[in-house]
């Protein structure tokens, strides 16, 4: 049982037997980041069923490639979706509208020789070959750019001093871009033309066993204190860029406003990077030199804990768990006053597949927020087209798995 278990499990009689609560609840006490690509989520049994592929058949969406060499499976696949509600974890792509599962994860803990514990992630990313997701045990962190051919890596071994670029036709890093500060999460921009990389002193994701966690029964390492350092922006196509340095501020009884893991991720419009806070204002934008900005006007009333963000026209944002004890729910805003537009169904809001429609984890009936599954929902509509199947609701010993999003 890891650390976010721990929460998770005092929690779990309050989800099965009273109104459920958010998705992302028993994070936001243990204050741990969980972005699209980056939750360290630890769990459950995945009981792989019987394939059972479903293609909703609408105006297809696939484009033509002027690029040289084979076309990806995401793009040779143009159902408007692709939907595997008979596989967890999915073996096969899964897609909507213009968004694809480009990858997932599991993660353990790791105890370690001197009895702090790493939370470790083995990623299955979408052979772009076969159309099919594969284990590949080479990295501690992936990210997948718009297009799904390349995806940005690090090594076993955090803080990293090198990042790779994998291209996922061939499986192979096509060029390594060295680093001076150690880098422990990295992603692309929108655009996929520049990687903002995160730098940490020590492992972000080390469980530190002198700031243990109790649960009553045993004892287990807990979060460690916060080490990151700054950021780096790089270009794609050169390698070049800058590093910029944020100190970590703390407060009162020495309290931290970040996680252990706090990634920076890029504005909706790539123009400055963001960071997520534990205290007001919450997020906090600089520039790529490291200066802190005002935040974006339509950006004002997003969560860093909520996914999913802009809709791609900017004219809707992704809100929280809205839901009551006979429903599950989230919020659809009005991005420049914060205003409800919508209540949808869904636990948790992952990715805009379009301006209307969303990927979502939500809740079997029934049962507690444990055992969901990716479902697609629309703005202004109560039906759900289920995508995967539901992870289990054990969460002893065994692992859940966390998707990765990106454009097709």
């Amino acid at each position: 049982m890891n650390v976010a278990e721990l929460v998770r499990e005092s929690l779990r009689e309050q989800a099965d037997q009273g109104p459920p609560v958010p998705g992302n609840f028993a994070d936001r006490v243990l204050a741990v980041r969980r972005r699209r690509r980056t939750r360290a989520l630890v769990g459950t049994s995945l009981a792989v069923v019987t394939a059972a592929v479903v293609g909703v058949t609408v105006p297809t969406i696939g484009k033509d490639s002027a690029d040289k060499g084979p076309r990806p499976a995401s793009e040779l696949q143009t159902d408007d979706v692709i939907a595997r509600p008979g596989q967890t974890p999915p073996r096969d792509l899964i897609a909507a509208g213009g968004t694809a599962l480009a990858a997932y994860s599991t993660s353990e803990d790791v105890e370690q020789p001197d009895g702090d514990a790493v939370i470790t992630r083995t990623y299955r990313l979408l052979d772009q070959k076969t159309g099919t997701y594969r284990e590949d045990p080479r990295w501690s962190w992936v990210d997948v750019a718009p297009g799904m051919r390349t995806a940005v890596v690090l090594e076993r071994g955090l803080p990293a001093d090198r990042i790779g670029l994998l291209n996922l036709i061939t499986g192979k890093v096509e060029r390594w871009l060295p680093v001076q500060h150690g880098v422990g999460g990295v992603e692309f921009s929108p655009d996929g033309r520049k990687l903002v990389a995160t730098t940490y002193a020590e492992n972000p994701d080390r469980l530190d066993k002198d700031r243990p966690i109790n649960d009553g029964k045993s004892e287990r390492p807990g979060p460690a204190d916060p080490s990151r350092t700054g950021f780096y922006v790089l270009d794609v196509a050169s390698g070049k860029g800058s590093w910029s340095e944020v100190k970590t501020k703390r407060g009162g009884f020495g309290m931290s406003d970040l996680n252990t893991r706090q990634d920076f991720g890029f504005s909706e419009d790539g123009s400055l990077v963001y960071s997520g806070l534990l205290r007001a204002p919450n997020q906090q934008y600089y520039d790529f030199q490291g200066r802190k900005k005002s935040t974006p006007p339509r950006e004002r009333h997003l969560s860093w804990f909520v996914d999913a963000r802009l809709s791609p026209n900017g004219k809707l944002a992704a809100g929280d768990f809205a839901g009551s004890a006979k429903t599950t729910a989230t919020e659809v805003l009005d991005p420049l006053t914060g205003k409800r537009v919508a209540k949808i169904p869904g636990q948790q809001l992952l990715a805009w597949a379009d301006d209307k429609r969303l990927i979502a984890w939500d809740i079997a009936p029934g049962t507690s927020e444990y055992r969901n599954r990716l479902v697609l929902v629309t703005v202004g509509s109560k039906k759900t087209v289920p995508l995967s199947g539901f992870r289990s609701s054990k969460a002893d010993g065994v692992k859940r798995w966390t998707p990765i999003f990106a454009k097709r």
